[in-house]
């Protein structure tokens, strides 16, 4: 099977894009404050073609090219990260700086970018110093350098879902290319302890965890728990077999946000349990094919950069799925492929294009035979 990974990633992919742009259609017609029915749609069309022009020049891209601009990748895009902070040019929105505005370009948020530039230069520091992963220099100090600064960054613009998807997947790769145990759970421990610590000196964060807990209080209903608990009666709504595309009710107002980090309720709402359990089944094959690749990749940089990418991918679905349902507090992350946002769905598609190139480079090196193990050898007998 992991000869078809590529074929398996591809299909699981576009499933995930037509079941988002078919729910796109029903819900972004109710959208408050938005005049043309269809906008969201069309705008999530247009960023899926660019999404998918994209993807197809990362699938050609060359390995070293990559290695080679990695870093300066990271930088810019930590420069990107600061510009949310300056006036005129960061755009803020429900007190989160995550948006940046330039002249003649549509708004953008840096962080999609960001998590993707980092596994970039991880996989080219591993691939530098694969020999020294275990030393604490280079094997944990440094890369936790290179990851440190885009993730303060992001958490400073007050993103902490995408903070803590981020460590989660950089914290994970660290662990598969070596990095020393008695290193990372200190370190996970420590940071577990001062996201708790922030977390619970937070008004705002802390009243979502409070609320989360305590969902059938009508208080939390109305206020802070009104967005999980509108999830979980839009999936009670839709039974197994859901009400039919359309005839949703929570998407006309009551569940906010349904077009973009709710939008797994609609789809069990009106598709029904096949259509989420479907969502769940795409993810578990991207994640299936993703490891595939990076098991079958001949180069660290391509094995370690495969194993990140497929990170990005899966844990922010877990993530976003687990909060739909009531499992984690609410924390703002959209569903890969399936919400709407162009800077996800582009960037998405770019690291399943870098995806599909390392397989095809590692199917094409295939091991060489030795130069006469095939040649007939012919000997005169005198």
């Amino acid at each position: 099977m992991l000869r078809q990974a590529s074929i398996l990633l591809c299909s699981a992919v576009a499933a995930l894009l037509a079941i988002g742009l078919t729910i796109l259609a029903s819900t972004s017609v109710w959208v408050h404050g938005i005049e043309e029915p269809y906008l969201f749609l069309r705008r999530q069309a247009l960023m899926a073609a660019i999404g998918l022009v994209l993807a197809i020049v990362a699938s050609r891209v060359s390995p070293e090219w990559l290695r080679k601009h990695s870093l300066w990748m990271l930088g810019g895009v930590c420069v990107l990260l600061a510009l949310c902070f300056v006036p005129g040019i960061g755009v803020e929105t429900l007190g989160s700086k995550r948006w940046v505005q330039f002249p003649l370009l549509p708004q953008f948020q840096p962080s999609e970018i960001a998590k993707l530039a980092t596994i970039l230069a991880l996989a080219s520091w591993f691939a530098r110093w694969q020999t020294e992963v275990h030393s604490f220099w280079r094997g944990f100090v440094m890369p936790g350098i290179l990851a440190g600064v885009p993730l303060m960054l992001i958490a400073l613009e007050t993103d902490v879902g995408t903070a803590l998807t981020l460590a989660m997947v950089v914290a994970g790769l660290l662990f598969c290319m070596g990095t020393r145990l008695r290193y990372l759970v200190p370190t996970a421990l420590l940071a577990i302890t001062g996201a708790g610590y922030y977390i619970y000196h937070n008004e705002v964060r802390w009243s979502r965890v409070v609320a989360w807990l305590d969902l059938e209080n009508p208080i939390y209903q109305a206020d802070k728990g009104m967005q999980q608990w509108r999830s979980l009666l839009a999936l009670g709504n839709g039974g197994p077999w859901g009400v039919g595309l359309g005839n949703g009710i929570e998407k006309f107002g009551t569940l906010t946000f349904a077009h973009i980090d709710f939008i797994f309720p609609v789809v069990g709402e009106e598709l029904g349990l096949p259509a989420t359990l479907g969502v769940v089944l795409c993810f578990v094959l991207i994640a299936v094919a993703g490891i595939g690749i990076a098991v079958q990749a001949t180069h660290v940089f391509n094995r370690c950069l495969a194993l990140g990418i497929t990170c990005l991918i899966v844990v922010p679905s877990i993530q976003n799925i687990a909060v739909t349902t009531a499992v984690l507090p609410n924390d703002g992350l959209p569903l890969p492929f399936v919400s709407y946002g162009g800077t996800s769905l582009v960037f998405s598609l770019a690291a399943v294009g870098l995806l599909v190139g390392i397989h095809r480079r590692s199917q094409c090196a295939a091991p060489q035979e030795f130069p006469l193990s095939r040649k007939t050898r012919l000997a005169v007998r005198l």
